[in-house]
């Protein structure tokens, strides 16, 4: 990898995209091209990615993960996909919108945190990783770390740093 990064990485693919004929050939080309081994990227895709022609996305997927690529629904509850999508598809990872993360603690209903729960029940069941977006303040973070959120992205952590300031912590971090 590239100044020896040991990270995933995520990529937004958008609905014009998975559908394009020769994504998978072009992808492929990238990432030999780069010495990216496809297991080290999360492609991440919009509910509405996977409602542009399900059996093209789903056909696209499945392919693309006997190569090993991850796959990510991104905004996860924001979108009009159906949940039998993610019966069929090859999800790793749901990641909870920031709009949801947003309002824990904060609506006057409860509602937000209620859907934050379920998304998180249903990665559990579903076997997959839970991300949350959004992560702002120590509440939301412990909030979500009691429900059992596995992974978190946000301000709360770091505002966005270019690839030099990764490099650098990672070889200062020292894996078991």
């Amino acid at each position: 990898m590239k100044n020896g990064l040991n990270t995933s990485i995520a990529i937004n693919i958008s609905a014009r995209q998975i559908v394009v004929p020769d994504f998978i050939n072009s992808l492929l080309s990238r990432v030999n091209q780069y010495g990216i081994p496809p297991h080290m990227l999360m492609l991440e895709l919009t509910e509405t990615a996977l409602v542009v022609d399900i059996e093209l996305v789903k056909e696209t997927m499945l392919e693309l993960a006997r190569f090993g690529f991850r796959f990510s629904i991104d905004d996860f509850g924001t979108g009009y996909s159906s949940l039998a999508y993610l019966k069929v598809l090859p999800i790793s990872e749901l990641k909870i919108d920031k709009y949801f993360v947003d309002d824990i603690g904060k609506d006057f209903d409860g509602k937000a945190a209620q859907i934050v729960d379920a998304i998180i029940e249903m990665a559990k069941a579903l076997n997959v990783t839970c991300i949350a977006e959004g992560v702002e303040s120590e509440a939301q973070l412990k909030y979500l770390i009691g429900k059992g959120c596995e992974k978190f992205q946000g301000y709360y952590f770091s505002k966005p740093e270019p690839e030099a300031h990764w490099a650098r912590i990672n070889e200062n971090t020292k894996l078991p």
